[in-house]
């Protein structure tokens, strides 16, 4: 974990660097580009009024106000120059002496301003050219914008890259995290049958004489092999969903059927815990196209898990209802409930809602995970409602088979 902290650390120092650098040399860059620019802008006025300097007629016309003739040349000139240059802008332009208004302008006098003082022996009161470029900013702009464009989409994708990578790195801890805590659960899960199993072998090899005792001994033996068989079997289907190698083996099957099937192997149990399981199938269509053997072992595993999460005397209620062209069926129990924060999480592989140190509750966090692909590779849906310590309610919605599912 310390290993993942200083990598993101370093990483973050690193592209923060980067970062930093990429700005400086874009703000660089268009300081060198408004640097040519104003250097271009410069001698474009100074050769305009260069011609106008040669011409001393033009000058006293300018002076005098009298030098329209003179600004459609001007004019023509600065067009010249500018398409000379590669300045491609608005401009205006306006000869006045220094301080005082425009004696002669052409259009308005925004923008940034270049300036160039006439030769003083063609001109009595010493006229001034002024040369103003309007969207300046916006040419320069435009002059680098393939590199401005290239440098933010480059700084996007690293720093989309960067998250990714920060992503990838919570989910393998995650899901490092999980594994360890199933491998945990799993090392729980196998120690204790394969104990009893030694046990109960010791006990045979000392009382062969006592048949009685034998067989009590041949059954514990036989109740634990079959807890291992199924515990490694939910392992290996959960991993052949996974890589999509289960077919479902699709037919018509009737819910309330399925229902009835699924609590026959459980009401030993919760007998034996004074509880009561009621059913309140109030469903009138209830056939749906599905897979017997794993929709009887989804619901089944539902039940299970609300007879091993009560403390007390579990109490289940299995209710059913048509809603639309669909089936809901509703596993409800006053168990020891879900916290609202783990509730969106209980359907992710190996996660179990953390119990501290306390192993009271059997799993390797595969079952709701298993659940929830089967339902879904229905065409259904799962939800859950719950309450710390006031029991869970588990939904389950499938379409009816008439809906071509």
């Amino acid at each position: 974990m310390k290993r993942n902290y200083l990598i993101i650390s370093v990483s973050s120092i690193a592209l923060l660097i980067v970062l930093v650098i990429q700005v400086k040399w874009i703000v660089q860059t268009a300081k060198v580009k408004e640097e040519l620019f104003n250097e271009k802008a410069n001698m474009v006025v100074a050769r305009t009024a260069e011609v106008l300097s040669a011409d001393p007629q033009a000058c006293r016309n300018f002076e005098s106000g009298t030098g329209a003739e003179e600004l459609v040349k001007t004019d023509s000139l600065f067009t010249s120059y500018m398409d000379f240059y590669d300045i491609n802008t608005d401009y205006s332009f306006a000869v006045a002496a220094p301080g005082q208004s425009s004696t002669q302008q052409s259009n308005n006098q925004d923008g940034a301003v270049y300036k160039k003082r006439l030769e003083e022996e063609t001109t009595q009161s010493g006229l001034e050219l002024s040369f103003f470029v309007e969207g300046k900013n916006k040419f320069i702009l435009a002059e680098m914008g393939t590199l401005f464009l290239t440098s933010v989409v480059l700084i996007l994708v690293v720093l989309i890259l960067f998250w990714r990578t920060i992503l990838s790195l919570m989910k393998e801890k995650k899901i490092a995290g999980h594994t360890t805590e199933f491998l945990n659960n799993m090392t729980h899960e196998f120690k204790t049958p394969l104990t009893n199993i030694a046990l109960a072998g010791k006990m045979i090899s000392k009382d062969v004489s006592q048949e009685g005792k034998v067989k009590q001994y041949t059954d514990i033996i036989l109740q634990e092999n079959e807890k291992l068989r199924l515990q490694i079997e939910q392992v290996l289907n959960m991993s052949a969903l996974e890589r999509g190698e289960i077919r479902l083996q699709k037919g018509p099957v009737d819910l309330h059927q399925l229902i009835k099937e699924s609590i026959n192997g459980m009401s030993l149990q919760i007998e034996i815990r004074n509880g009561m399981l009621s059913l309140d199938l109030k469903a009138n269509r209830t056939e749906i196209n599905g897979d017997r053997a794993h929709l009887t072992g989804a619901i089944s595993n539902l039940i299970d898990n609300a007879i091993k999460y009560s403390h007390e005397k579990p109490m289940i209620n299995i209710s059913t209802y048509n809603e639309g062209n669909a089936v809901v069926l509703q596993i409800k129990d006053n168990g020891i409930g879900i916290e609202k924060e783990y509730q969106q999480k209980i359907f992710e592989k190996f996660f179990r809602v953390p119990t501290g140190d306390i192993h009271d509750v059997k799993g390797f966090g595969l079952g709701l995970t298993y659940i929830h692909k089967i339902i879904t590779q229905h065409g259904g849906t799962i939800a859950v409602e719950s309450l710390k310590g006031a029991g869970t309610t588990f939904s389950i919605k499938i379409p009816l088979a008439d809906e071509g599912n």
